[in-house]
């Protein structure tokens, strides 16, 4: 997912560039609202992390203006206003997410993919990334346009994995967004089922990341 990110304390963007980055996000980070605007103007985001104490215009200009502008992009919060007010007038203007500052990185991280399974489910119909195909409508999926037949588990997983193209994506977080459940480390079902789709998919489709996780490259293509 490409994340865009507008904090105008340096040093702040700085370590949330790197750490995101490092998750495996692809980032563009800029410290005012005009930058802000422009690039989610023409680059198709998967979300917007936005301070709301920006130089010139202020988060909530950005957020009025995205919305003007009809640009649907899910914007997460983040600020060092704390009071009620200014958490219920981000949301009323259709923030998705509103973080106070300070926080721990690790709920930064858990915000985000709660705003990822959200928005995936909402947002489009239809992915495809090289040759695979992802129905969500019909559940079906295709490879080459030939229909391959999948378990509801392994659909689940593949449309995680897609959604996150070019993240890598841990067993973790798959347990938790596939299985919604606790991940237990003496477990090896995710194995199984990252095996099972290998041979219905191809097995260079899902490549995997030692002691990372596991992730699909190439360009999601999304309608």
């Amino acid at each position: 997912m490409r994340i865009l990110l507008v904090e105008d304390e340096p040093k702040l963007n700085e370590f949330l560039h790197k750490g995101l980055e490092q998750q495996g996000y692809l980032v563009d980070g800029v410290e005012n609202g005009a930058s802000a605007l422009e690039l989610a103007a023409v680059h198709r985001y998967g979300l917007i992390i936005l301070d709301l104490m920006l130089p010139g215009q202020t988060g909530y200009e950005v957020l009025s203006n995205l919305r003007s502008f009809n640009i649907n992009i899910p914007v997460l919060v983040i600020s060092a206003l704390s009071g009620t007010e200014n958490v219920v007038r981000a949301l009323d203007m259709g923030a998705a997410d509103y973080l106070k500052k300070p926080f721990d990185f690790e709920e930064l991280l858990a915000r985000i993919r709660v705003i990822s399974r959200k928005g995936a489910h909402t947002t489009w119909t239809k992915m495809q990334v090289g040759d695979i195909t992802l129905d969500r409508v019909s559940r079906k999926v295709f490879v080459g346009g030939r229909e391959v037949d999948l378990t509801k588990r392994e659909f689940v997983l593949l449309e995680h994995l897609m959604v996150n193209t070019n993240r890598i994506v841990s067993k973790t977080e798959i347990a938790e967004s596939v299985w919604e459940i606790s991940f237990d480390t003496g477990s090896n079902v995710i194995e199984v089922h990252l095996s099972s789709l290998r041979k219905k998919l191809g097995e260079q489709v899902i490549k995997t990341k030692v002691g990372l996780g596991y992730y699909m490259d190439g360009s999601l293509i999304k309608s």
